[in-house]
């Protein structure tokens, strides 16, 4: 992984910044990249004691066991991609590959830091749910998926990571890094109808 300060946004050249800056305050959704955010796939034996105990003593929170649901702790949020597969979240800064690797040393797991590969675009509004709607084939109905659930789907044909926050709703993307800029673009187009508000989250 590149030193910190060499990192760069995938949407960098969008100047995001600027429009934040300068963006009105009345919108239907909002939106904005979270930067700097440090991501870890982690697979182990999910159903393995010592695993998950290790795991919780090292995050201080216990991985989501049911299918598309999320956990959080004071310092991590935790997403369920498969019986033994998952995505921490962590703030910048943090070394929590090598945190993981130590506290699952001798043990069948894999941590892979895969940070500087996916960028992830935060959506909220009264009408959030409405954008994704336009591209995704997700049944979005908060009956169905509301705060603390997460999927792996398509949206406007790009393979995402959905990860709903709140009941705003509140929403974070995960997307590959080569992908950002179209997600984007295809995000502010079909928001523009609700008027969109640029932040950064």
């Amino acid at each position: 992984m590149p030193e910190g300060y060499l990192r760069q946004s995938p949407l960098a050249s969008l100047g995001l910044a600027a429009r934040a800056a300068t963006a009105a305050d009345a919108a239907g959704v909002t939106m904005g990249e979270r930067e700097r955010v440090m991501l870890v796939n982690l697979r182990g034996d999910g159903v393995d004691r010592g695993f998950l105990d290790r795991v919780r003593q090292a995050l201080e929170v216990d991985l989501p066991a049911e299918p598309n649901t999320a956990a959080e702790g004071t310092r991590h949020r935790v997403l369920w991609l498969g019986p033994n597969e998952w995505l921490v979240v962590a703030g910048e800064g943090e070394q929590l590959a090598a945190a993981l690797d130590a506290a699952l040393a001798g043990l069948h797991v894999s941590v892979t830091d895969i940070s500087d590969a996916r960028a992830v675009i935060a959506l909220s509004g009264a009408q959030a749910r409405d954008v994704l709607a336009k591209g995704c084939p997700l049944d979005l109905h908060p009956r169905s998926f509301g705060p603390m659930r997460c999927a792996q789907s398509r949206l406007a044909k790009v393979a995402v990571l959905i990860d709903q926050r709140d009941d705003a709703p509140s929403y974070d993307l995960y997307v590959l890094r080569s992908q950002a800029r179209y997600l984007w673009r295809w995000l502010d187009d079909a928001a523009r109808e609700y008027a969109v508000r640029i932040i950064r989250p």
